[in-house]
This record gives structure tokens, C-alpha cells and sequence, in this order.
């Protein structure tokens, strides 16, 4: 019962910070870290009984919820998803702790929607059946629009209404795709289930195939986001409280990495290979083109958000190199790229608490006032341009030597990506932090609940560069997992027994 307990935990506590509110916002405000703290010692004591995570499915929890449809609630955890949760708890502890003093108006309300976002978070990532995945995909995108343009800045109603409706158009066309896989394989063989695990043995005609498959691929992309389909994020990022822009790039945009990951390759495997140098392709086009957008920013919010578009382009060609090496890499991005880049969202909210702007020709010299402010500043700026020792560097050095295996000329460029995060990192220190102090007013430091929050995210970021082993050995049989060759290729005949063994061996080169 762990796993509905985990949802149904975090939008109990929701519902209760918001009527605690009418009595107490600082007793609103302790039952949201509660609640988020209680599941992440949960998810740690799954994770602790379960050290190296030999088996596949750690936990698995099924129902009947409306059987006469073939829907069920069937949640499950492997060492995937289950990082996953462990992201979204810290994560979800770290923003309730950051909205302490800066949220001041309708607190219940914030609580409850930044509860229930996180809810639908760990939602899409335990569900194993297709209807409860799109029912908690929807699930997160309603809270979120409201604390975007609620609680957010002076254009917060269009950023929020573009994140809708990217986000609502794209979950349509896959909602199309889950019904169409759910009609053609009831047609096959007689059984009508959104059940994940009946799905992956559907044999599908590959035009079809090929046509379900762009269904989820374009909210997946859309979520992550793919360039051309990222320009609601720097808009979505800017207007957003800091705990909003923190889950956004820290969470959300992790969903699509998931999706990825999780159905993509194993429900379309075929035809996520003949994709595989189109994808990879664009995702190396979104390294350069965010790093790009992101070094002519003068917006710190916009700045940081392009960063998360370029980082979000290794994602896009670890997942199609087709090899382990890339997909274990694609994980540890996932992580490593929350921490590091909703950092650098919390630096900017806790500048522009001071000096109320995201302007950086508005800032410099910020060091000799804020000296802790900008020790983590330097630390995650050196985390997003892959710094060894910290875990970013992990994370793109897996991908890039998988990615390798698979294709030599767009690792290549992608390796230029490097050199321009080094450059827009760069920029930040430089602007913000040295030069000469653009106003003669000392400002004030971090407190202690500020240096708390920062320290949890640099000791998490170095722990993560220097050890990332037990990260490693939680993903590596899952990835293994949704790598393999499904038993059903197996019945072909043995020539083509052979061409699948070669293409894998291969890693799934293309050239």
C-alpha cells in the first residue's frame, strides 16, 4: 500500500493545508513539508532495503477501477521510477521550504496546488496503465497552470495560458494514441486493457505503429521540451513563483524524459530505431541552439531556462543511441540537471527578493555583500557547464560515450556543447557576482533557512560527482530492461534472430 500512499499522502495533505490555512499558515505551511518529508523517507526506506536492486519490479500495487474498460489502478516501482520519486520528494521538500517567506497571499491555496502538482508527479511515474498515466499527466498540468499565473510575475497569464495549451494540445494527440493502442490491440486478441505489461506484447503493423508512436512522442517532447516545441518554457520559467520554476525544471520536464524512457523504446522499439538519427539530430541541435539563446539573455530566469533546453538535447540523444551506456547517462541527467538547474532557479528567487529584478546588466559585485550567495552560485554554474566532480559531468560523459557507439558526427557537435555552457556559465559569474556593484546598498546574505536549502542542493550535486555508483546500480537493470530485444523478436526465424543481435551488439549505430 506504499504506492497509493504516496499519492494519495500528498493530496490528503493538500487538501488538509488548505483548510488549515483559515486557522494558521504556519501550520498550513508544516503539513506540506511534513507530508513531502514523510514520503521521502518512505521512498529512502524502499530504496535502502533494496541496495543493489537485482530484481526488476521492486513493488507492485493493482485494482480493478473500471474493469468492463480494461482500466485498472496498477501502480509499480523499479529502480527508475524509483529515483524518480526520490527527485520529486527532495525536490518537492526543497520548494515548500522556499515558499516559507515568499508566498504571503492565498497560502492554502498555493499549498494545496504544489501538493497536488507533486501527486501527479509521482503519479506519472508509478502508473502502469496507460488511462491512470494520462489521468495523472492531467493531474499535474491544472495545479501548475495556477500557480504560474497566480502566484507568478507581471506576464504570468500568458506564460500560463502557453504552457496549457502546449501542454493540453500535445496530452490530447497522446490520449489519441493511448485509445488507438488500446482499439488495435483488443481487435488482435481479444483483450481490451490499458494494462502497460499486455501492451508490450502487441504486435501492431509498424505504419500504424509508426503513427501511435508520434502520438506519445509529441507530448513527451513537448514536455521536455524538443526545440522547435521549448518556446513555452522560457516564458513559463520567467513568470513563475520560484517553487514553480523550481518543479518545472527539476520535475516536469522530467516526465517527458521518463516517457520517454519508459514507452518510447519498449512499445515502439522498431520505430523509435528508424526515428533514432532524426531524434538525435534535433536533440543536438537543441544543445547548440539553447546554449545559444541562453549566452544573449539578459532576463536570469530566461537565461537558466534555455540552459535546461540545451541540457534537455542530451537527453534526446541518449535515449536513441540505443546502448546502456547512453540511457545510464540519460538517468543521471535527469537527476543531476534537477538539482543543478532548480539551484540556479533558487539563486535567482533569492536575488530577486533583494533587488526586484532578473536584469543581470542590473546586477555585479554581488559577492562582496552575498559571499554565500555566491560560493553556491560558482558551484552550480560550474555543475551546468560539467565541472568534474559534480554531477553533471557524470551524466553528460556517460551519454556523450554512449552516444559514441552510435554515431560519431553528432557527438562531436554535441561535445561543443560543452564549450558553450562553459561560456553562458561563465557569463553568469561574471555578470552577477564580480565586477563592480551595481547598487551601493550592502544586501544581505542568505539566512539560515536559505543556506539550509542551498547546502541539501550542493551536498546532493557533489555527493552525485563524486559517487555515483548507487545511482548507477538502482537504473542499471531497468535500462538494461527497456534496452533488450522483446521475447516475442525472439520467435522469428533464426536469420532474423541474428540481425537483432548484431543491431543491439552494435548499440545501434547508424553510420
Amino acid at each position: 500500500m506504499i504506492l497509493p500512499g504516496f499519492i494519495v499522502s500528498l493530496m490528503g495533505g493538500g487538501i488538509l493545508a488548505w483548510i488549515a490555512s483559515q486557522k494558521s499558515l504556519v501550520l498550513t505551511r508544516w503539513i506540506s513539508l511534513l507530508t513531502v518529508t514523510v514520503n521521502l523517507l518512505g521512498a529512502l526506506v524502499v530504496w535502502w532495503q533494496q541496495p543493489g536492486v537485482s530484481s526488476l519490479w521492486l513493488l507492485d500495487y493493482s485494482i480493478p477501477w473500471i474493469p468492463q474498460f480494461g482500466i485498472s489502478v496498477h501502480l509499480a516501482v523499479d529502480g527508475l521510477s524509483l529515483l524518480m520519486l526520490l527527485l520529486t520528494f527532495f525536490l518537492g521538500a526543497i520548494a515548500v521550504l522556499i515558499s516559507w517567506k515568499e508566498i504571503q497571499n492565498r497560502v492554502g491555496l498555493y499549498h494545496f496546488c504544489l501538493l497536488w502538482v507533486l501527486a501527479g508527479i509521482t503519479g506519472v511515474f508509478l502508473a502502469m496503465d496507460l488511462f491512470l498515466f494520462f489521468f495523472f499527466w492531467e493531474v499535474m498540468l491544472i495545479p501548475m497552470f495556477f500557480l504560474i499565473i497566480i502566484w507568478g510575475h507581471e506576464n504570468s497569464r500568458y506564460a500560463a495560458f502557453k504552457f496549457f495549451i502546449f501542454t493540453q494540445a500535445s496530452g490530447l494527440l497522446m490520449l489519441v494514441a493511448i485509445l488507438g493502442l488500446y482499439f488495435v490491440n483488443g481487435n488482435q486478441t481479444g483483450n481490451y486493457t490499458f494494462d502497460y505489461f499486455h501492451l508490450l506484447e502487441a504486435n501492431i503493423a509498424p505504419g500504424v505503429a509508426m503513427w501511435l508512436m508520434l502520438g506519445f512522442l509529441a507530448a513527451f517532447a513537448v514536455k521536455l521540451p524538443v526545440v522547435p516545441f521549448h518556446t513555452w518554457l522560457p516564458d513559463a520559467h520567467s513568470q513563475a513563483p520560484t517553487a514553480g520554476s523550481l518543479i518545472l525544471a527539476g520535475l516536469l520536464l522530467k516526465t517527458g524524459a521518463y516517457g520517454l524512457l519508459r514507452f518510447i523504446v519498449p512499445l515502439f522499439r522498431d520505430q523509435a530505431m528508424v526515428i533514432a538519427p532524426w531524434a538525435m539530430a534535433i536533440g543536438v541541435f537543441g544543445i547548440i541552439y539553447g546554449a545559444i539563446l541562453a549566452f544573449s539573455q539578459t532576463d536570469l530566469k530566461r537565461l537558466v531556462a534555455y540552459t535546461s533546453v540545451s541540457h534537455m538535447g542530451f537527453i534526446m540523444l541518449g535515449v536513441f543511441s540505443f546502448n546502456e551506456l547512453a540511457a545510464q547517462g540519460v538517468v543521471m541527467q535527469m537527476i543531476t540537471h534537477g538539482i543543478s538547474t532548480g539551484a540556479l532557479f533558487i539563486l535567482a528567487g533569492f536575488i530577486y527578493e533583494r533587488i526586484h529584478t532578473r536584469d543581470i546588466t542590473r546586477m555585479g559585485g554581488f559577492w562582496k555583500s552575498m559571499p554565500f550567495l555566491g560560493a553556491c552560485g560558482l558551484v552550480f554554474a560550474m555543475a551546468s557547464l560539467g565541472l568534474p566532480g559534480l554531477g553533471n559531468f557524470v551524466a553528460e560523459f556517460l551519454t556523450l560515450v554512449g552516444a559514441w557507439q552510435a554515431t560519431h558526427k553528432f557527438t562531436i557537435i554535441a561535445t561543443l556543447g560543452l564549450v558553450a555552457a562553459t561560456i553562458y556559465s561563465l557569463r553568469i559569474l561574471q555578470k552577477v557576482f564580480y565586477g563592480t556593484q551595481a547598487s551601493a546598498t550592502m544586501l544581505v546574505d542568505l539566512s539560515i533557512r536559505e543556506r539550509f536549502i542551498m547546502m541539501a542542493l550542493v551536498v546532493s550535486i557533489i555527493w552525485l560527482g563524486l559517487f555515483p555508483q548507487p545511482i548507477l546500480n538502482t537504473s542499471k537493470q531497468p535500462v538494461k530492461t527497456i534496452l533488450e530485444v522483446p521475447d516475442t523478436a525472439r520467435t522469428k526465424d533464426k536469420s532474423m534472430q541474428i540481425e537483432i543481435v548484431s543491431i543491439q551488439g552494435k548499440g545501434g549505430r547508424y553510420e
